[in-house]
Parts: structure tokens; C-alpha cells; sequence
């Protein structure tokens, strides 16, 4: 289990919290690995509904189940329960990846850096440390 202690709930030290940059790039991979995925089902140039379903998906799997999409392992950074650091189950994750996938929540942030689709799912972006 990954320990939100790196960002504390009481909204203490904001180093401590991944940067917006990783947080960005994660989702940037795992945008083009959700491109890769759809482009075997439907054609996301003409379909987008395709790329952005996979998306949320993928976050309701991945996230569910591993507190990680294979973007935030790339980048070190995984969500985590904002009240005791486990995992946030399947459907607090699909919530999250369609709340992330209409994106204005995502930009919706407060002093620790949760976005709206963070504080709706109860759940916190935390540093993860690599596995090996």
C-alpha cells in the first residue's frame, strides 16, 4: 500500500506533493497508450468517444486495482484514498476517469494540488517510490 503521508491530508508541506508536471505527463502516456488501444476497435480520428472511453476504463481497472495507471508508474506518482492511503476501489475509479475525461474538473484545484475530480472520489495524487 502506498502512504499518502507525502502529501498529508492536513495540507501541510506542498514539496512534498508530485508536481503538476508528472501528474501531466502521466496522463500523457497513458492518453497515447488509450490512442494505441482504441485504434483496435474503432477509429479514434473519426470516433473519439473511442480514445476517451478507454481512458476512463483504463483508470477504472488500473487504478482500482493497483492505485496506478502505467502512466503514473512511469512517472512515479500514484492515487491513493485521501483518508487512509489504500486503494480506491473500481467504481471510485471509473468516477474519477470520467470526471478526469471532461477535464474542467481536473483544472478546478485546490492548496494541495486535488482537482475536483480528486475531491469527488476522495483521493489524493501521492509520490510513489519505484518497485523493483
Amino acid at each position: 500500500m502506498i502512504s499518502p503521508q507525502s502529501s498529508a491530508p492536513s495540507g501541510a508541506d506542498q514539496s512534498a506533493v508530485p508536481s503538476l508536471g508528472r501528474r501531466f505527463g502521466a496522463l500523457m502516456i497513458d492518453w497515447i497508450l488509450c490512442l494505441l488501444v482504441s485504434y483496435l476497435f474503432a477509429d479514434p480520428t473519426r470516433d473519439a468517444w473511442s480514445t476517451v472511453a478507454v481512458l476512463i476504463v483504463e483508470y477504472g481497472i488500473f487504478l482500482g486495482l493497483f492505485g496506478q495507471t502505467p502512466g503514473m508508474y512511469i512517472c512515479r506518482i500514484a492515487c491513493v484514498s485521501y483518508s487512509d492511503g489504500g486503494r480506491i476501489g473500481i467504481p471510485r475509479a471509473l468516477l474519477r476517469g470520467a470526471l478526469l475525461a471532461l477535464v474542467v474538473p481536473a483544472l478546478l484545484m485546490d492548496a494541495e494540488r486535488r482537482g475536483l475530480h480528486d475531491r469527488l472520489t476522495r483521493s489524493v495524487i501521492v509520490a510513489a517510490p519505484r518497485r523493483t
